[in-house]
């Protein structure tokens, strides 16, 4: 298993800049990855990403150094444990609102001790044939990230016993499903989950857990850095719907100006 440089970096106190990716299409995964993300999260929740797809796009990442991190449609054994087989550096586990549901996904994503993963040749693994399954056993849970991603009032009510949880690496704010679980949807901006966000924050910050936030431009980015969010990630529809837009604005004003 390579080093995980997102998790090592973030515990160094470093802040990194990420992007949801979710389309099967390796070339376009490098393309990104030669751009110089520090992470892409593979995002198989709200895109049809599979193991296999994961299993390409990992590669991808890893040829230039961007850490793979795989968003799972669920935090269940199963799904986490063929995604993280596939060779994902790490996963981003949506609607966490409980301590126990925090230790379920470590359960999940860690071997024993801490864990009850189960254990296979897998492209994870180096097929059996890299290393020994101890020192690989080890490595990996060492080097895999856990992000908590809280989206409900339940996840932030319940915060504290989510960020004690001494295997959680990053706790998440997911401001989209956190709005239209506190009845204010697409409103981010409204009071009562303003508050909610802020509790996360607060307590997140307290603790040894890196916060991640989603971010739409480089405004909100620099915003949350300046607030202590260490994992800023974005989306790529976003960003790229905002380069057209600037583009043909630009070529369209240019245009009709010299008519």
């Amino acid at each position: 298993m390579i080093e995980n440089t997102t998790k090592r970096r973030l515990a160094g106190g470093e802040t990194l800049a990420g992007s949801f990716f979710r389309y099967p299409v390796g070339t376009l995964a490098e393309f990104m990855a030669l751009g110089g993300w520090d992470f892409l999260v593979l995002d198989a929740e709200h895109g049809g990403l599979q193991p296999r797809d994961v299993e390409d796009l990992s590669r991808a990442c890893e040829l230039h150094g961007t850490t793979p991190i795989v968003r799972v449609t669920a935090n269940e054994p199963s799904t986490i444990l063929r995604f993280l087989d596939a060779g994902a550096h790490g996963v981003q586990i949506p609607w966490v609102e409980s301590g126990a549901a925090a230790e379920a996904a470590v359960q999940a994503a860690k071997y024993q001790p801490r864990g009850s993963r189960g254990l296979a040749a897998t492209r994870s693994a180096g097929f059996g044939i890299q290393a020994p399954y101890g020192d690989y056993v080890r490595q990996s849970n060492r080097e895999t990230l856990l992000v908590a991603q809280i989206e409900s009032a339940e996840g932030a009510a319940n915060i504290e016993d989510i960020v004690d949880n001494d295997a959680i690496d990053v706790i998440f704010i997911g401001p989209t499903d956190l709005s239209n679980a506190l009845g204010h949807v697409g409103c981010p901006s409204h009071p009562d989950v303003r508050a909610a966000i802020d509790r996360i924050t607060e307590i997140t910050l307290a603790s040894d857990k890196a916060l991640g936030a989603f971010v739409g431009n480089a405004a909100d980015a620099l915003a949350w850095r300046d607030r202590g969010a260490r994992y800023l990630c974005t989306g790529f529809e976003g960003l790229m719907a905002g380069a057209i837009r600037d583009y043909l604005e630009a070529v369209r004003t240019t245009e009709g100006a010299s008519t």
